[in-house]
């Protein structure tokens, strides 16, 4: 069996839970919608107020577009499985599935490498911070944060197309490269050495990129005035914290996917492939929502008016 017999994929992971499949889909459609409502919120305040227009507010807006692509690329789909008696998808919908996942994990990652960078030459270069970020520099930061993304995933795509499969059984909630490459019979080195190339020169290089920047932030932090340590504290921490959440996600993930773990409950793995697909998007717009005065401040006033 190769390819282009293969003309669906079935999924392993989904169980039979009878009736409580629809509390599930409830659930799933709940937070969906909270994740729409809360990143249109943040996008439209962003673009509306001119106040905003700043470097790490439009960083934040590119980083809410990502939440929304890639949550639509993920719940309707675990919703309509869920409804559903075959747990089945087509060849080609797996690829775009595959396809907008894996932008929206890289291009999460490009932004909080950009917005890292933007909060280092706000800190550490307070007095040269807009000629040194200048708006034609954030634009090409934002355009080149998806642009990139949008060619290395193009480049996998195509690779794992031109794989011969022996198998359409996928072993995971949603589609995913590595479950894809495992299920192949022919040779796979060039799909290896691109994955590696990209992981380690990109990737690693993004992770260099925002160790550099807070380590440079931290050594203001303990230097600086109290007033200079307020300031770091109150803009740096909420990008820390959705840095921290994210990077567990990617390791829960890469556990799930990379290691051995038949033994463990399924339910536990479940979680873990899921945790950063679904905690990430919510997670974002309450974080930066609540703790950047700005934003907070303006939807609190609309939210207000509006009652």
């Amino acid at each position: 069996m190769n390819s282009s017999q293969i003309l669906f994929f079935t999924f392993g992971f989904y169980i039979e839970i009878g009736l409580l499949k629809y509390f599930v889909f409830l659930v799933l459609m709940c937070v969906y919608s909270l994740i729409i409502c809360a990143n249109v919120l943040l996008i439209v305040v962003i673009c509306v107020h001119r106040s905003l227009h700043e470097p790490m507010y439009l960083f934040l807006c590119s980083l809410f577009v990502n939440e929304l692509c890639g949550s639509t690329a993920l719940y309707p789909f675990l919703m309509i499985q869920i409804l559903s008696d075959i747990h089945t998808v087509s060849v080609n919908l797996c690829y775009l599935q595959i396809f907008c996942l894996y932008l929206y994990v890289n291009v999460q990652f490009y932004n909080l490498a950009a917005m890292s960078y933007d909060r280092y030459l706000a800190i550490c270069f307070p007095l040269q911070y807009h000629t040194r970020m200048a708006s034609q520099k954030t634009a090409v930061l934002i355009a080149l944060s998806w642009l990139f993304p949008v060619m290395a995933i193009t480049i996998m795509i195509a690779l794992n197309a031109s794989l011969q499969l022996c198998g359409n059984i996928i072993d995971r909630l949603f589609c995913d490269n590595y479950s894809v490459v495992k299920l192949a019979c022919s040779d796979t080195s060039a799909n290896n050495i691109y994955g590696l190339i990209y992981t380690f020169v990109v990737l690693l290089g993004l992770t260099v990129l925002i160790l550099y920047t807070y380590s440079k932030i931290l050594r203001v932090c303990f230097s600086g005035s109290k007033q200079t340590r307020q300031k770091a504290v109150s803009t740096c921490t909420p990008h820390l914290v959705s840095l921290l959440n994210f990077s567990f996600g990617c390791f829960f993930e890469i556990a799930q996917s990379r290691l051995n773990m038949s033994s463990a409950p399924l339910m536990l793995r479940i979680f873990l492939s899921l945790y950063f697909l679904i905690f990430q998007p919510l997670f974002n717009p309450l974080v930066y929502g609540l703790s950047l005065t700005k934003i907070y401040s303006i939807c609190k006033s609309l939210l207000i008016r509006k009652v």
